[in-house]
């Protein structure tokens, strides 16, 4: 009996084996900030674009895609999950990955893929506490941005440029071509301002040819799939935004995606039905002959390109304006020619005669706004049955008692998903997050002053503005200023009391004035939500130290190591 147990645990791991042998190999490129308008094979004319014009001609080539958020974090959650941002829970400003939630590594992993990733932002590092879980299932995973050093240029500091992410996957790639493999590169060279935009683009596709070049040098090309695809887009200014994470409008949600498929899977053409990005995880599944699981909310491009019904209409969300600056969320339902935003004042536009979305016709097309706004409701509804929850991590009871014992009053309930669209419109108040996404560009490069300077009058001016309130405090700790830096991250914690990162800033800024006993509540909070990030223990257990709580601040450095 025991021989016939053996034998048969040994014929089905030499099947589990023999199954990952055959499945074909699979590369995710995933373009940051990169609009649809820049691709040549999406009809672009200015010629930046040859190598993903030359592997476009081999994939299926998706015409109208979407991202269902304008932003990196949160773009990334969905494409990795097959969830859209609220079953996700994340958002730029903070989140955890639900350990519940269908996960394409861990997925692949578990049928013999060997899994690595290569970013190219701070973003995207796991330690960093904004893309907690993206490290899941990934046997490596290239990040390690390192803190400031003095010397550092942003590129050393919290950005990699594409040929450099891809140098580091070629070398893994080289050390390990045996299939089946999963590789993640996330190239984050294309962003504004608009004078660079297109060089940076050209940098990517430059990047990208070396990449496809060397997976054909080592004969592994016609064995891997290729997926392109862009987390989101880039303003440029238009509708009065500079870079992106308020609007809906194509410039932002419109992205580039093509499936280089295996040889002897289907051959090369256009496919018009708009497809979305929470697709993506489910169409790699079914090309690694992965079962899809039910709970995952996209479906398979392959199902879509094969058929001729008629297109999916296209949900997408930015939470930023309500999490970051108080104002209302947007939501946008793309259905026929129409493009429907939610907002305090809504927005129809007919995307076939008015493609840069100029002519609101709200007033004028009452039936057709109506029936958008109809079918936004409906599929809200249907995705909170789904599972659907506000994004971040909000703060137990205990904690919130903590806090209020500091003086915290009035303490803000972290920014749900609501569906309602009140409050402030963000049409309105663009030019405050222009000036705030300024600044915070301005500090990423070590220009505090800058950002201090253009802070300072937009917070005495506006109340409410967690965003500007963090960033200004958190360059006034950068210029040493560190008791003006608290006030301002006190009002940024009122704001949004489970903002790990305004935890940790206003914890090290309190270390700083010698408050260590108030200090160890906010670093408590910031290193168990920041596990992975090794400065947020070093920085408690040098409080803890302080306070003289030697065990204490023992296990905080182990867990920093």
């Amino acid at each position: 009996m025991v021989r016939k147990a053996l034998f048969a645990l040994g014929l089905l791991l030499c099947s589990s084996l023999a199954a990952a042998a055959t499945r074909p190999n699979l590369v995710l490129i995933t373009l940051d900030s990169s609009r649809a308008d820049r691709m040549g094979f999406l009809g672009a004319k200015s010629g930046i674009t040859p190598n993903l014009d030359r592997l476009a001609g081999e994939s299926l080539v998706f015409e109208h895609a979407y991202a269902q958020a304008p932003a990196t974090v949160a773009s990334h959650a969905t494409i990795f999950s097959g969830g859209y941002p609220q079953s996700t829970a994340m958002s730029e400003l903070g989140g955890t990955l639900p350990a519940s939630l269908p996960y394409l590594p861990d997925l692949l992993k578990a049928q013999g893929y060997r899994t690595a990733a290569f970013v190219g932002s701070i973003q995207l590092d796991p330690r960093n506490g904004l893309a907690q879980g993206f490290d899941r299932g990934f046997q490596g995973y290239d990040a390690s941005f390192h803190p400031a050093i003095p010397g550092d240029t942003r590129a050393a500091l919290a950005e990699r440029p594409a040929d450099q992410v891809v140098g580091r996957a070629l070398a893994w790639l080289a050390r390990n071509p045996q299939g089946p493999f999963f590789v993640w590169i996330h190239i984050n060279d294309p962003h504004a301002p608009n004078a660079s935009y297109n060089a940076a683009i050209a940098a990517a596709d430059a990047a990208i040819g070396k990449l496809l070049a060397a997976l054909k040098q080592q004969k592994l090309y016609a064995t891997t799939a290729v997926l392109v695809a862009a987390d989101h887009g880039e303003s440029l200014g238009a509708h009065g935004e500079d870079t992106h994470g308020i609007f809906l409008y194509d410039e932002t949600i419109h992205v580039p995606l093509l499936l280089k498929l295996p040889e002897a899977q289907p051959t090369a053409k256009h496919v018009t039905a708009k497809v979305r990005l929470v697709d993506i995880a489910p169409t790699l599944l079914e090309v690694a002959a992965v079962p899809v699981p039910s709970q995952m909310q996209g479906q398979s491009l392959l199902r879509i390109a094969k058929s001729s019904s008629a297109d999916q209409p296209v949900y997408s969300r930015s939470d930023l304006p309500q999490r970051g600056f108080g104002w209302s969320a947007l939501e946008s339902w793309r259905a026929g020619k129409y493009l429907y935003i939610r907002a305090p004042q809504p927005e129809l536009y007919d995307l076939t005669a008015d493609p840069g979305a100029t002519r609101n016709l709200a007033q004028s097309s009452k039936a057709t706004l109506d029936t958008m706004a109809a079918q936004l409701e409906s599929f809200d509804r249907r995705l909170s049955g789904e599972g659907g929850k506000p994004s971040g991590a909000q703060l137990s009871s205990s904690e919130m008692q903590k806090l209020a014992s500091l003086g915290y009053v009035g303490l803000q309930k972290p920014s749900g998903a609501s569906t309602a669209a009140t409050g402030t419109d963000p049409k309105d108040k663009i030019a405050t997050a222009n000036k705030t996404s300024e600044a915070a560009r301005a500090l990423a490069q070590g220009k505090a002053d800058r950002a201090v300077a253009a802070l300072t009058p937009l917070v005495a001016a506006e109340s409410g503005l967690y965003l500007a309130e963090y960033t200004l405090g958190t360059a006034l700790a950068q210029k040493g200023q560190h008791a003006e830096a608290v006030k301002h991250l006190h009002k940024a914690i009122e704001l949004q009391p489970d903002s790990a990162w305004a935890h940790y800033q206003m914890g090290t800024s309190l270390l700083k004035t010698g408050d260590f006993k108030t200090a160890a509540v906010h670093l408590e909070i910031a290193a168990g939500r920041l596990s992975g990030f090794a400065a947020a223990h070093l920085s408690l257990a040098e409080t803890y130290a302080h306070l003289g709580r030697a065990e204490d601040a023992k296990r905080e450095r182990t867990k920093a190591k």
